[in-house]
């Protein structure tokens, strides 16, 4: 008796060990690429994301993607040859739901409040 007691505590622990694998993955996957990063989310969804998002702005390069953002599915950030950005915010269809001008330069990302 006392060795099936030692087995179920043995897989007891292996699936909670394998269950925070699993979070974790998923997690690294939903994960958001902000200024402080050079990772972006990957995964032939966002791929056809960025496809879309490139369609609907008539080019540029995508230099930032996010999954499961606030407002929509997926958000693909797209830089113009001018240095303008937009951000293309997309459902799980990969219908484009709106954009937004992204004001923020290069430069802000890397200056604090007080460098001049």
């Amino acid at each position: 008796m006392h060795a099936i007691a030692m087995n179920l505590k043995t897989l007891l622990i292996a699936a909670v060990v394998a269950l925070l694998l699993v979070i974790g993955g998923a997690s690294g996957i939903a994960y958001a690429t902000g200024d402080d990063s050079e990772e972006q989310a990957t995964g032939p969804g966002v791929e056809k994301a960025k496809s879309a998002a490139l369609d609907y702005t008539n080019g540029g390069r995508v230099t930032g993607s996010e999954v499961g953002d606030e407002e929509g599915y997926y958000e693909i950030e797209v830089t113009h040859d001018d240095g303008s950005q937009v951000d293309v915010h997309l459902d799980r269809n990969f219908n484009v739901l709106d954009t937004k001008a992204d004001h923020e330069s290069p430069d802000d990302a890397k200056d604090g409040p007080n460098d001049d």
